[in-house]
């Protein structure tokens, strides 16, 4: 099955959002967070939900923490304001 266009935006929104934070570790829990929410939403549409949250959630923990402050700055976490 090819990817349609949705799911292609999909991804790359949440590899712009996936990296909110200043630390390693509030960068990969946010990006966690994010990925697994829309990883849930992605894979509800293909009619695997919990599937898509747990894709979600470990692409998003990898790009947060793979990423620095300065390629990706969306500001403090909620947590921390």
């Amino acid at each position: 099955m090819e990817p349609s266009f949705s799911r292609i935006s999909m991804a790359l929104f949440l590899l712009a959002l996936a990296a909110c934070g200043e630390t390693t570790g509030d960068r990969a829990l946010s990006g966690a967070g994010i990925g697994a929410a829309a990883g849930a939403v992605g894979g509800a549409l293909v009619g695997a939900p919990l599937a898509g949250a747990a894709i979600g959630a470990g692409v998003g923990a990898g790009t947060g923490a793979l990423t620095s402050p300065s390629q990706v700055d969306l500001g403090k976490p909620v947590w921390e304001r």
